[in-house]
């Protein structure tokens, strides 16, 4: 008799410590970074792209945010419009937007691309008004013509004033055209160059969580 009381409050014990830890998770403050293949880290171990490498640094400072990477590859900012409400079901503290690089690569117009991602945008502020913004800037190569390629990195600038975000003025800074940071295909980083990206997005994520 002792020995099955013992086991049912063996048991007891595992649900609730279940049920905190998932309460405690579910606590943790949500930064959610919502992008293509460069967030998704493709090519590599989820575990090596920035956002998990972002995570690490928030766990080593002792830090209560959550990461979620949200990235799919091939994404555009019309797709994300589509699956933005939800990924909005769970309270985001702090967005980072890292869309339109497929727009620009596909050729699309520079004003749907915009309007779409300031679409994105009001959505966040729609559902969670205090959340903290961040939009990550990016560029196309010069072969697209100039006009095309200057519009786009433009559009970046340009959101982030809109939005009062903050702004990564290129992701891909000092990663973007280095052989040895990037995979054969020459467009999506290695590790290495993860570990760089994620310092880029550090720089500016940083000072947002200390206001939180």
């Amino acid at each position: 008799m002792k020995a099955r009381v013992y086991r049912w409050a063996l048991l007891a014990l595992c649900l609730w410590c279940g049920r905190t830890a998932a309460a405690l998770a579910d606590s943790s403050r949500v930064i959610l970074f919502f992008g293509d293949s460069l967030t998704a880290g493709y090519g590599i171990a989820q575990e090596q792209a920035f956002p998990a490498l972002i995570q690490d640094r928030l766990d080593s400072l002792g830090w209560s945010f959550q990461v979620v990477n949200a990235g799919l590859s091939g994404e555009t900012s019309a797709g994300g419009l589509r699956r933005i409400t939800w990924m909005l079901r769970r309270r985001v503290e702090v967005f980072v937007l890292e869309l339109g690089v497929n727009d620009g690569l596909r050729g699309v117009p520079l004003a749907e691309t915009e309007r779409n991602l300031q679409a994105i945008i009001d959505k966040v502020k729609g559902r969670y008004p205090q959340a903290k913004l961040m939009v990550a800037g990016m560029r196309l190569p010069p072969n697209l013509g100039p006009e095309y390629t200057e519009g786009f990195r433009a559009i970046f600038p340009r959101l982030a004033e809109r939005s009062q975000a903050a702004l990564i003025p290129f992701l891909l800074e000092g990663v973007a055209g280095v052989p040895e940071l990037n995979l054969p295909d020459g467009i999506h980083p290695t590790p290495a160059g993860h570990r760089l990206v994620a310092v880029t997005v550090w720089e500016v994520l940083a000072p947002l969580l200390r206001q939180k």
